[in-house]
């Protein structure tokens, strides 16, 4: 198989000077010609399955809001999902929610390699530099924020949160902007859903930000809230408020501790 018609990242915002990087894994519902689609029809392709609805949209504002990069996903998580490793089941799923993946059922081990060598290492890389370049130009601790998107119903449940903060070992940033979020009172907002690690969920987090210290959270947003780019565009408003006041929160508990040490 040779991949020619589609690049696998995405970037935004890469000359901004906040302590802040976004990653956007599902960005992207693209499937090169040369995978045969997947054997999918245009609604499975268009699906929630394919991608996160929105997420990007999200993303692309609050890079501008908060002046940070951004690295995003430039295929569809059902050719390779960036937010799990290579040994995940998941990672090439071959059902989706309801819709069976034909174009990944029964892949040899070098069909499964490649799709990493062509989906995962390039955008865990650039993540990566992005990271240690917002270190380098910052003046206060980088924080990783991580958005997706999720369905508002999931194998026939309704799902009544509107906004998850998640984590894995680290919850810091997580309850900080918790916190801010049922102060402000706006959206139904709670930690650890719709997902938690248990889900497998947590792989970017913690590879590029809780296993090298770093705030970090991932941001889940139910998809009808922002499925248009106005909703998208009001939605990054309101998250870039809630995201600088954790981030200076956080900064000012640690200095206060530091001076009384």
């Amino acid at each position: 198989m040779t991949i020619r018609t589609w690049s696998p990242i995405q970037f935004h915002g890469t000359s901004g000077k906040a302590p802040f990087v976004l990653l956007c894994e599902h960005a992207a519902k693209d499937i090169p010609q040369e995978l045969g689609n997947l054997g999918l029809d245009p609604e499975a392709r268009a699906s929630h399955a394919a991608w996160d609805i929105g997420a990007l949209d999200v993303a692309t504002e609050l890079s501008q809001l908060l002046d940070a990069p951004l690295v995003a996903g430039g295929v569809s998580r059902l050719v390779y999902d960036c937010n799990r490793p290579l040994q995940a089941p998941d990672c090439m799923p071959v059902k989706s929610e309801v819709f069976s993946i034909p174009g990944n059922k029964d892949l040899t081990d070098d069909e499964r390699q490649l799709r990493f060598a062509l989906v995962h290492e390039p955008f865990h890389s650039a993540a990566q530099d992005l990271i240690r370049a917002q270190i380098k130009k910052s003046k206060t601790p980088v924080t990783v924020l991580t958005i997706h998107s999720f369905t508002p119903v999931y194998n026939g449940g309704q799902r009544l949160v509107e906004l998850g903060f998640l984590f894995d070992k680290n919850s810091g940033f997580s309850d900080a902007i918790q916190t801010i979020e049922q102060e402000r009172g706006r959206f139904k907002s709670a930690l650890n859903e719709p997902y938690d690690a248990t889900d497998g969920v947590t792989y970017s987090l913690r590879k590029h930000a809780e296993d090298l210290d770093l705030d970090a959270t991932m941001i889940e947003i139910r998809n009808d809230l922002i499925n248009t780019q106005d909703k998208a565009k009001e939605m990054a408003d309101h998250l870039a408020q809630s995201i600088l006041q954790a981030h200076e929160t956080l900064h000012q508990d640690r200095q206060r501790k530091a001076n009384a040490s």
